[in-house]
């Protein structure tokens, strides 16, 4: 049985929807990881679609949601990516380990910022999934 993380920002336009795509791509056997946002933008980043599109991670079912979407899911671990969500995280329903891991916004920057951010994502969220839902 597959566990559940939800990767929580601001927005949901960038670095949680990385997050998603990078934990389905790589951990997809055993962690089925969704995103959400605490004031969802409803609209992904063009550039972080992009990245995620080339490296071929990007799902057509990846889309800004607002948190009420996922309220009901029982998730094994939720992990914040921005410090406003952190402050903003609202309690589920259900008790769940919730771990804080911020990384700064591509959002506005140059390009290279984008691969950058998700490259970090990779390289610290990741093993820490791995660890604690695989």
């Amino acid at each position: 049985m597959k566990k559940n993380v939800l990767i929580l920002c601001t927005g949901n336009s960038c670095r949680s929807i990385m997050g998603e795509a990078l934990i389905n791509a790589k951990l997809g056997e055993c962690v089925f990881a969704q995103s959400s946002g605490v004031k969802a933008s409803g609209v992904v980043n063009p550039h972080a679609k992009a990245l995620l599109e080339s490296k071929g991670y990007w799902r057509d079912a990846y889309h800004s949601k607002v948190i009420e979407t996922v309220l009901d899911t029982a998730f094994d671990l939720i992990i914040t990516v921005c410090d406003h969500a952190k402050e903003s995280c609202p309690m589920f329903p259900k008790a769940v380990k919730t771990i804080h891991m911020g990384f700064e916004d591509p959002s506005g920057k140059p390009e290279e910022e984008y691969a950058k951010t998700l490259a970090l994502i990779e390289k610290e969220l990741l093993p820490l999934v791995k660890k604690e839902l695989c």
